[in-house]
């Protein structure tokens, strides 16, 4: 377990995420083909169906929603678990499949992408930068706002990206990384509180935040012991809680606490502007605040291979 999560490590460390023909780009694909036919809410509204939803209507594509959660998921489970039954090429592909979920050095490029225009003074194209790894409007953003949102990005995808994946892979090997890193994709696509998605992204939002809950609050817990302790336990405890995400809210919360930087507040979305819950303390979001957020990461990830390592090492023996 020690070896292939050290080599897969390597493996991120030195090649970053594949370029071209990345699995999971071919998973979205056959997702999105999914819901085009599943989604009954995505085909009313291409036909301009506009009628009120019926209860068992909204039911039933809950039940479309789950069942494509179950198409996606089951078969990739039980592959993976078959490919990997087989002594040392079984380890081979744990490697392999470790690796290619692990978003490490791939965080931490696009941080970098937002980070160097702004220190060159150029804010338009930190704001390009940033707006293709959020949600949020950045098109008005200051330089303060941009920082503060690539902050936010780097602590909150730290967690999905890198201390969840290897949280299920300690505890489920490979078949938990691809259950794990493939439901964390489907949410990405379809767990949004819209009209399209409201239903038929039901199961998969509250399933993501069910896989999240534990390895959050572990990485929160890292955050705080390779930063300021003080600080992130407290914001943790307080402001964790009032985030609209029940894990989200408490990584950032104690990320933020970690790094003496005010975090959340008020961002636009789609054209509206919305009223977050204030997180962490200290001073405000610069352009060094992301390199901090980038290192903070880095120590965590090397304080779990620290423990990973207390656990197995003496086990060998």
């Amino acid at each position: 377990m020690l070896i292939v999560l050290l080599c897969a490590l390597l493996l991120d460390y030195f090649f970053g995420e594949p370029k071209k023909y990345h699995p999971l780009v071919g998973f979205g694909r056959f997702a999105a083909y999914l819901e085009e036919r599943l989604n009954e809410d995505l085909l009313d509204k291409k036909v301009g169906f506009k009628a009120e939803k019926k209860p068992q209507t909204m039911q039933q594509n809950r039940i479309n929603g789950l069942i494509a959660v179950l198409v996606c998921l089951v078969p990739a489970w039980w592959f993976t678990w078959l490919i990997i039954s087989d002594g040392l090429s079984g380890m081979l592909l744990e490697t392999i499949i470790l690796y290619l979920a692990l978003g490490l050095n791939s965080l931490k490029q696009h941080a970098q992408q937002v980070l160097q225009p702004l220190q060159n003074n150029q804010l338009d194209q930190a704001r390009h930068a940033l707006s293709l790894i959020v949600s949020r409007d950045t098109q008005q953003m200051d330089e303060e706002g941009v920082c503060r949102a690539t902050t936010e990005s780097v602590l909150e995808n730290g967690s999905d990206a890198v201390f969840a994946t290897i949280f299920w892979f300690l505890v489920a090997g490979a078949p938990g990384v691809v259950v794990y890193r493939l439901t964390n994709t489907l949410d990405a696509m379809w767990g949004y509180k819209t009209e399209r998605y409201n239903n038929f992204g039901f199961f998969v939002a509250r399933f993501d935040d069910l896989l999240n809950f534990i390895p959050a609050r572990l990485t929160a817990l890292s955050y705080a012991l390779m930063g300021n302790w003080k600080n992130a336990t407290k914001c943790w405890s307080k402001q964790g809680i009032l985030w609209e995400s029940p894990n989200a809210g408490v990584v950032m919360a104690a990320g933020a606490g970690a790094l003496d930087v005010q975090l959340g507040g008020a961002d636009q979305y789609h054209g509206e502007v919305k009223q977050r819950p204030d997180l962490g303390c200290g001073q405000k979001a610069e352009t060094q605040t992301i390199h901090l957020a980038c290192e903070l990461v880095d120590h965590a990830v090397i304080l779990w291979v620290v423990v990973v390592a207390l656990i197995c090492v003496p086990a060998w023996f």
